[in-house]
């Protein structure tokens, strides 16, 4: 199930918020995030510089930062499915635990980086922060066409020291987008495939304009799904914009708007005793057919047919979402040995989530007046307030998100020092309204704009209510010493995040009561809470190159995450107290020191990269029980430390053949027990942590000629914990892919026509991962009762093809 996600609202019109943005990219400056970057041109940690030949069918590149960093090019996602989404990319890194909904990649997945989860786990698309504002979610399908991708990476230790991120304590990934070629062409891509897969992409490109240096690409997609169990399916619309413009080697502008409207349904998670239940199982999904309304009967209660959770029906489970990221760098020259770059950004968006159905009381509507659920609203027209009504109902999510960083680079003797400030306001609104649902099981409207049920006294029903306006800004100092021609290099840096959250609540029927007797009496109130989070946060990095083929590296950083914005609800950590929140357990940010220590063999014909690896973290955060309160709340609940080995080895082809292989080792530790009642501890303390398999494997084998290649790919995932009280055990399972390719000769109009074949989970394996990383414990402990583990579960052997043609 999708969660309610950082999008922002509803576009009142479309077309004019297109429009404008299409003229911000125009009009404002950018610069690229190269994907080369010539030899006297000052590049920031967060550019992509490919230094060495083409390694392991693009699954991994020549490094050479002072960390540990993997990256992936555009002829490695070539041959991925072009449905497919940014964790899938991942999936063959040693440190990326990274799996799918579904098959094609529509409907998003989860990911977990040396047993950090994704919202710990700092995000970039062309520099811009894309985690939830609020949460620090991560949702992959909706970022951008892989088809306009030319990178992605991941730095496994620590973030950049330039990247803008306040909610990151397990490194970063990040994606960026191809510039607009310099030659005119026209692109059109046709994907088919099984459960009605189709997908249609095209591109156009100007090439260079009369000016000799500017040049702009316009690319719109359409892709759509059936769910592999289950009624219902995915439909994606996509449209990304990119423009650039050289006016040399060192000033340059470049901007882009990616903009994303999809409308998925959910696929159904279940815990073990589902699966073993012969009525349920592997395949089992939503219902399928609605239970209707009860006949309405003035004066009588009528009490729908309650249809929660696996059994909701299908077409209640929908979860729409729409944003637009738009971006501009402009990177200026101002002396020989000073550049600037500027990055000015903006999300928008709008998005629904989690399942639609929803059984209401009539008459447990909010009394504003009194801050009680007693008022009553007449659903279903038989004169009364006694019934209970099957409505639509969903958290929905919407942010206004603009921010910008700015960076001076200036080089001076053997120091190259890059400093600079990031800033951004985040507008988080979360609300949860009501509509009506029809004989048939129909939402009056998904979107939950149209149609709002309203109370007694004309204001909406909202089963939550609530904005949050984080500030955040961060300054940041490196200095870059080269020694010994530079066979040796030092980083020396220092972040300094802050995160300021005001948070209102407005009275609503979530976080009212129906009586005075209840334990949080009097939360029908609207109220304020103001927070700010800082930390200083230093990296040293070290890399001395032995010879032309051989240098070490080693690294150490400090991260943090600030406390996701749920934790000042009446659900999270806030008591009312006399009409005044309170919060009896005060949230710390979260840090982890990241240790790298690592090795690189760079040769002509072979590429490696070994890393030994330790993390300590502090303050995790995690819902638990203070006994000094006596209150449940989201706190930090102790220390985590982790170590392992990482290693990846590629090639560079020889006679057709090309490799590329990982291998990650992770052990993780829970320090302290958790505390969850007044009588109840948890034995954590010395257990693996969740989600953390011990190992992973990755191999990928290609054979190409001139004009054709074939591949066979395997992921091996290992035994990992589904409780922090390491009860219940997911099993290992092993994936494997094949892809195939060939190329025609031109014929017509059409250049360089390509048919593209591939196959997932081609031996039809069965497998399962965890849906949630908190999941404290599947055995009862004394007076801890035991808590179901729900899955998301493999889907079963999947094929396509793709056809793709330039004009």
């Amino acid at each position: 199930m999708k969660p309610s996600k950082s999008s922002s609202g509803a576009f009142p019109s479309r077309l004019s918020m297109l429009a404008v943005a299409a003229q911000l990219t125009c009009l404002s400056m950018g610069t690229a995030f190269a994907q080369t970057a010539e030899s006297n041109e000052p590049v920031s940690s967060q550019q992509v510089t490919i230094t060495g030949k083409k390694v392991g069918m693009g699954l991994m590149v020549q490094e050479n930062a002072p960390k540990a960093r993997s990256t992936i090019t555009a002829e490695e996602l070539a041959k991925q499915r072009p449905t497919g989404n940014a964790y899938e990319a991942l999936e063959l890194m040693p440190a990326v635990n990274s799996y799918n909904y579904d098959a094609t990649g529509l409907f998003g997945g989860g990911l977990t980086l040396r047993g950090f989860n994704s919202d710990q786990i700092g995000a970039t698309i062309n520099g811009v922060p894309v985690n939830d504002s609020g949460s620090f979610a991560v949702y992959p399908q909706e970022f951008v066409d892989q088809e306009n991708t030319c990178t992605q990476f991941v730095t496994q230790g620590s973030s950049d020291i330039d990247s803008p991120q306040i909610g990151a304590t397990g490194g970063n990934f990040g994606i960026t987008t191809c510039d607009p070629s310099k030659e005119k062409n026209f692109r059109f891509m046709q994907t088919i495939g099984e459960l009605n897969l189709t997908k249609t992409f095209i591109r156009y490109d100007t090439g260079l304009w009369s000016d000799g240096r500017s040049r702009f690409f316009i690319s719109a997609s359409h892709a759509q799904a059936d769910k592999w169990k289950g009624l219902g399916g995915a439909k994606r619309d996509h449209m990304d914009l990119g423009f650039r413009t050289d006016f040399d080697r060192f000033n340059s502008i470049n901007g882009t708007i990616l903009y994303n409207r999809a409308i998925n349904q959910n696929i159904s998670t279940f815990n073990l005793a589902d699966l073993n239940n012969p009525s349920k199982g592997y395949y089992y999904d939503y219902a399928t057919t609605f239970a209707g309304h009860k006949t309405p009967t003035p004066g009588k209660a009528d009490v729908d047919v309650e249809q929660k959770n696996a059994d909701a029906f299908y077409k209640l489970t929908q979860n729409p979402f729409e944003n637009v990221i738009a971006s501009v760098t402009g990177k200026f020259r101002l002396g020989e040995n000073t550049d600037i770059k500027v990055t000015p950004y903006y999300w928008f968006g709008y998005g629904t989530g989690g399942v639609q159905q929803r059984l209401q009381n009539e008459n447990t509507f909010l009394n504003r007046a009194t801050g009680k659920n007693t008022a009553g609203v007449d659903l279903n027209g038989d004169g009364d307030t006694l019934d209970k009504v099957t409505v639509a109902s969903s958290s929905v999510t919407r942010t206004n998100r603009p921010g910008i960083t700015a960076s001076l680079t200036h080089t001076i003797g053997m120091h190259q020092i890059l400093g600079g400030f990031w800033y951004e306001r985040a507008v988080h609104e979360q609300f949860a309204p009501m509509v009506a649902v029809d004989a048939a099981g129909n939402a009056a409207d998904i979107w939950m704009q149209e149609g709002r049920i309203n109370r007694p006294d004309g204001s909406q029903f909202q089963a939550r209510d609530q904005k949050t306006i984080s500030t955040a800004y961060q300054f940041f100092l490196q200095d870059t010493i080269s020694l010994m021609d530079d066979k040796l290099s030092f980083n020396l840096g220092l972040r300094a995040p802050t995160m300021k959250r005001d948070f209102t609540n407005y009275a609503n029927e979530g976080t009212s009561n129906t009586s005075a007797g209840s334990a949080n009496n009097g939360s029908g109130v609207n109220y304020q809470i103001s927070k700010t989070y800082s930390e200083l946060l230093p990296q040293l990095g070290a890399r001395y190159q032995i010879d032309n083929n051989n240098q070490v590296f080693a690294s150490l950083a400090k991260n943090m995450k600030a406390p996701p914005n749920f934790i000042y609800q009446t659900s999270g950590s806030v008591v009312i107290v006399n009409g005044q929140p309170t919060m009896p357990v005060d949230v710390k940010a979260e840090t982890s020191y990241n240790l790298d220590v690592g090795y690189r063999l760079q040769s002509d014909r072979l590429t490696a990269q070994l890393t030994a690896y330790m993390v300590d973290f502090s303050d995790r955060q995690a819902t638990a029980y203070d006994p000094i309160s006596a209150t449940s709340s989201l706190s930090n609940v102790g220390k985590v430390r982790t170590h392992g080995i990482e290693v990846e080895l590629g090639n560079t082809p020889v006679n057709g053949w090309s490799f590329y292989g990982s291998a990650g080792y992770a052990h993780s530790e829970i320090k302290d027990n958790l505390v969850v009642s007044k009588t109840a501890v948890l034995p954590t303390a010395g257990k693996q942590m969740t989600l953390t398999p011990e190992w992973k494997l990755g191999l990928s084998a290609q054979y190409e000629t001139a004009v054709w290649y074939t591949r066979l790919k395997a992921k091996y995932t290992g035994d990992q914990w589904a409780t922090m009280t390491n009860d219940e055990l997911v099993p290992a399972y092993t994936q494997v892919g094949f892809d195939a390719g060939y190329q025609f000769a031109n014929f017509g109009w059409a250049k360089k026509p390509t048919l593209r074949l591939s196959v997932s989970n081609l031996l039809n394996t069965e497998y399962r991962n965890p849906s949630s990383f908190n999941v404290t414990n599947a055995v009862a402990y004394g007076s801890a009762s035991a808590k179901s583990v729900f899955y998301n579960l493999g889907a079963p052997r999947f094929t396509s093809v793709t056809l793709s043609a330039d004009f």
